[in-house]
């Protein structure tokens, strides 16, 4: 966590600096999610940083195998369950925004 008052202490200028703007906005989204004081956890930083990473790679790697992936209708039972699933989604959401 952040305070001023343990000296434990960055600018946003720092703070962009040492994790990135997406990281600060990764950490900055999960600050406050409670009644709590809102704080910054570098933890949350560090890990936000990782995750962008980890996701980048896996995008360059789905790139450079993309001739390797299944093409074709989408017809299996995980293709018909995720529909399924994305529809159910679409549904709640155009329920929630009706009222």
């Amino acid at each position: 966590q952040m305070s001023k008052s343990t000296g434990n202490f960055l600018t946003l200028t720092q703070a962009v600096d040492k994790y990135s703007a997406d990281g600060m906005r990764l950490a900055l989204a999960d600050a406050g999610d409670t009644v709590e004081d809102a704080n910054f956890v570098e933890a949350m930083a560090d890990a936000g940083i990782l995750r962008l990473y980890t996701w980048v790679e896996w995008v360059k790697e789905m790139i450079a195998n993309r001739d390797s992936l299944r093409s074709g209708p989408a017809s299996t039972f995980n293709d018909r369950v995720f529909a399924s699933e994305m529809n159910a989604g679409i549904m709640k959401t155009d329920q929630n925004y009706e009222k």
